[in-house]
């Protein structure tokens, strides 16, 4: 694990962009950055104008270590280059950006209140080819939609199984059991979740985890999360919120940082001139950081 990558996480005063949509989810990401579907054809088009999308917010001004500690990443974006250098090693090479990688193939049906991740067969591949592309963590989720014991046990037993996979491969990983916020039985769920996430890091014997949860109901929720010893840092995602709702709700949390996707690209847009793109994702970024720095 590169120790400077570490300390950034560690000691770093900012937050990790989430910049990880993949081929399901694209389409919504590039129609919100303005692109219709009849702007591109087929998934090759698809995909060159997210990169060009994903590439022109790390490239901006705005966009540095100063304020954004780390970056998730999709594979496909990785696999990469920005101006002729790999994604990830553009990231901290040029911006002092911890470079992280999606892993997760996406979510299985419903079942007792819950969506597990997809099988990934693949993964020990994939996490190779992480190390080589000098990426220092990952990023798996899937997703909560009830207070159901045993569907929460289950999420958090097979986020724990994978994250065990991802570190000893030499990288840190980052859990996500999110927590739909839409759920009437929110705060239950999360009561589940919290005890079982410490019933998880209390087994780890060596090493740690980082967390990616949605925002709690309760305010400081997660707070024993963020001291537990074998928790790197808790980080938060918008799940649905506005951004200036997740800022809110986020800069009440002590210890935690955002981890926003749409929290962060709001309001961007393909045709906006660089001068109004870069000023509209400062103040995103500033917002977001400001937030993160509250707690």
């Amino acid at each position: 694990m590169n120790a400077q990558m570490a300390e950034k996480i560690l000691t770093g005063k900012g937050f990790i962009a989430a910049l990880d949509q993949s081929g399901g989810s694209t389409p919504k990401a590039l129609r919100q950055y303005g692109i219709e579907e009849n702007e591109y054809n087929g998934d090759a088009e698809m995909f060159d104008m997210i990169h060009q999308m994903r590439s022109r917010i790390i490239k901006s001004p705005a966009f540095t270590g100063d304020k954004v500690v780390g970056a998730i990443l999709f594979e496909m974006t990785m696999d990469r280059d920005i101006d002729g250098i790999p994604t990830a090693d553009y990231l901290w090479n040029q911006k002092s950006v911890v470079p992280f990688l999606k892993i997760d193939k996406g979510l299985e049906a419903e079942e007792n209140g819950v969506q597990l991740m997809k099988p990934m067969p693949e993964l020990d591949a994939l996490l190779d080819r992480a190390v080589a592309k000098n990426i220092f963590g990952t990023k798996e989720r899937s997703v909560i939609n009830a207070a159901n014991e045993a569907g929460i046990k289950a999420i958090v037993e097979q986020q724990f199984e994978i994250g065990r996979q991802v570190s000893a491969k030499g990288l840190m990983p980052i859990l996500e059991p999110e927590v739909n916020i839409t759920i009437a039985d929110k705060a239950e769920a999360e009561a589940i979740l919290r005890d079982e996430l410490l019933k998880g890091l209390d087994a780890i014997t060596e090493g740690q985890v980082m967390l990616k949860v949605s925002l709690p109901t309760v305010e400081n929720f997660y707070k024993p999360l963020v001291d537990h010893p074998r928790v790197m840092k808790v980080v938060a995602l918008s799940g649905g919120y506005s951004r200036d709702e997740a800022n809110t709700l986020l800069s009440k949390q002590s210890g935690m940082i955002a981890s926003f996707s749409r929290g962060l690209t709001e309001g961007l847009n393909a045709k906006q001139s660089e001068t109004d793109f870069d000023n509209l994702l400062t103040g995103a970024v500033d917002g977001i950081h400001a937030a993160s720095v509250a707690g």
